[in-house]
């Protein structure tokens, strides 16, 4: 172990199995301790600061330590933390189902709430599974997803997840789902443009239909971008296309709008884009602004009714967690919903989108090693290629993300990427200054990196 450890950094490393980590890296690379947050920056313990582009997990969209937020929290907590959330409520979560409700796409009224993304994606399989039982279409027990999808890390959800770096060990315990090959504009197979295609890759989907649909009771869909895939960007027609599909064929949408939700795509919900209302949608991350576990599942009345019975029938959702509907994070809910109509967020995210865009074009369309930048909304991609003309990746063993990403580090800035690419998804209250310095370090660590290792393979 490296001896130059603070004392924090080697108790951390005795103890600690982080997420999504090979922890043998943290020999060389050990965890970076963080005292405070302020803004878009992460201070540390030596208090070197590191602008937060990747919005720690892409969950915080007002700023670190906001005080309107932390305000409201403070409040909560010494008013009622938590309570049991069956045959009980509380004002929070009541209004939090109430805005959900009204902010949502066309017909989905009934809230169901949850810890995180994952559990979310869990409530939606079985709720959609169960209500096909209920319905009399038992033959409904499979679910078609895309491949390179990804939709959280428990049993189902890894099963309809298609990044075979998450489940490919699991596999023997998951359950089968039918795929169906995804959009990937940048290396279309049809060679079409994603701003004037008519989607002929949702024919993929529609051939699985075709022969599954009446064993299939779900389509489940991450609206626009397919995020831990490497930031995939495709066009709203292909929702459009999808949407028209599910009900041709009797099977429900899932929207997982866990990451895209909340403004990220510069609508408030990704599936206004395409003007459609999925059967189920799902949110997390940004729900809360960054400040606590939550997670909610809106779905149709009709769904709700295949469930609404005597008892003795045993058709109720029998599903719980024992923070569901917790007091304080549906507080902080609140106070997130309540900012973005009073404080003109979506405008805001809108215009900082463009003026992302510009910069970035600007220091990216002649970079050598990039193949595409993409954006849409406040997230934008880096696409890194060993070749341009022939859009061939680098090997993923040469880890060159996340070579890029140490170096940005010490340079005092977290983008944290995706294999071969590298995103933004900064909080929404990041300055034009700010953005600026995201940009040009971003570039500048590209190209300095790309220069030494010219120098150590020649």
């Amino acid at each position: 172990m490296n001896q130059a450890l603070t004392d924090l950094q080697k108790r951390d490393v005795k103890h600690i199995w982080h997420p999504c980590s090979q922890m043998k890296d943290y020999e060389a690379f050990p965890p970076i301790v963080i005292k405070k947050g302020q803004g878009v920056w992460l201070y540390d313990e030596h208090d070197r600061r590191y602008l937060d582009a990747v919005s720690s997990w892409w969950v915080n969209l007002f700023g670190h330590a906001n005080p309107r937020i932390s305000r409201a929290l403070s409040e909560q907590a010494f008013t009622l933390e938590h309570t049991i959330f069956a045959n009980f409520t509380h004002e929070p979560a009541i209004k939090v189902a109430e805005k959900l409700s009204a902010l949502a796409p066309e017909g989905l009224h009934k809230v169901f709430f949850a810890d995180n993304g994952s559990s979310a994606i869990e409530v939606a399989l079985k709720m959609s599974f169960q209500y096909h039982m209920q319905t009399g279409k038992t033959k409904k027990k499979r679910f078609l997803a895309l491949t390179d999808a990804y939709h959280g890390e428990t049993i189902g959800a890894l099963s309809v997840g298609g990044v075979e770096l998450y489940n490919e060990v699991y596999k023997p315990l998951l359950l089968d789902t039918v795929r169906a090959k995804g959009p990937d504009c940048y290396r279309c197979p049809f060679h079409k443009e994603p701003a004037s295609c008519n989607a002929p890759c949702s024919r993929f989907i529609e051939d699985q239909l075709k022969e599954h649909h009446e064993e299939i009771t779900a389509v489940i869909i991450e609206p626009l971008i397919q995020a831990a895939a490497g930031m995939k960007m495709y066009p709203p027609i292909y929702l459009q296309r999808l949407r028209a599909l599910c009900s041709q064929y009797d099977v429900h949408l899932i929207a997982d709008e866990i990451a895209v939700g909340f403004g990220r795509t510069g609508t408030l919900f990704a599936c206004e884009q395409a003007g459609i209302s999925p059967d189920f949608m799902c949110l997390s991350k940004g729900l809360t602004g960054g400040y606590l576990p939550l997670s909610a599942v809106l779905t149709t009345d009709q769904i709700y009714q295949a469930f609404y019975d005597d008892y003795g029938t045993m058709k109720a959702f029998l599903h719980s967690h024992s923070y569901s509907g917790n007091t304080l994070a549906c507080r902080v809910a609140l106070e997130v919903l309540t900012m973005f109509e009073e404080e003109q967020v979506i405008a805001m995210i809108q215009q900082k989108g463009e003026r992302m865009r510009e910069l970035a074009t600007a220091a990216f369309h002649e970079a050598p090693y990039v193949g595409e930048y993409r954006q849409v909304g406040l997230v934008g991609a880096i696409e890194l290629v060993a070749n341009q003309k022939t859009k061939e990746p680098f090997p993923s063993e040469e880890r060159i993300g996340y070579q890029i990403y140490q170096r940005a580090l010490a340079h005092g800035l977290l983008i944290r990427p995706l294999g071969n690419v590298l995103y933004f998804m900064p909080p929404y209250i990041i300055s034009d200054e700010e953005m600026i310095f995201m940009i040009e370090t971003t570039k500048e660590t590209i190209e300095q990196f790309f220069q030494d290792r010219r120098v150590t393979v020649e």
